[in-house]
């Protein structure tokens, strides 16, 4: 929904950015699933019915980079600093609140979860910086 809507506003490289952060995301929790081959925890039954690998947490890997690219991208265009804090703040409550949910559910270790903040979070930041060279590249080039 927000890579049509930053389309619909002609905002296509911000959509190309939140693309690229989430399927880049997704490929990269797949890999590292199979990579480690981690089984899920069988100490409680299991709230949510699932089939994957345990080790990183998707959803703690996803909500990273989803929210914090969202709110990292929001707060630029938002005006005032306490605006901005807001927004930051409740991209990383969220993030928070989906690990804290999966390790709820029974479905995750806790250092499942703590992986895939963590993957997310350094997927979602090299996907920014990439896009901060790329526009001070573009800003340079177009000057010359």
């Amino acid at each position: 929904a927000v890579i049509v809507y930053l389309l619909l506003i002609h905002k296509p490289g911000a959509a190309f950015l939140v693309f690229v952060a989430v399927a880049g995301g997704q490929a990269l929790s797949s890999t590292l699933k199979l990579g480690i081959d981690r089984p899920r925890p069988d100490l409680v039954s299991h709230l949510a019915d699932v089939a994957t690998l345990s080790f990183p947490s998707g959803h703690a890997m996803l909500s990273a980079v989803t929210y914090l690219t969202l709110g990292s991208m929001a707060s630029r265009f938002l005006p005032g600093r306490t605006t901005q804090i807001y927004v930051l703040g409740l991209a990383v409550l969220t993030t928070l609140l989906v690990g804290i949910s999966r390790v709820y559910l029974g479905v995750h270790w806790p250092s499942d979860v703590l992986a895939g903040w963590c993957a997310g979070f350094a997927w979602a930041m090299l996907c920014w910086l990439a896009a901060w060279a790329f526009q001070r590249w573009r800003g340079q080039t177009a000057g010359a």
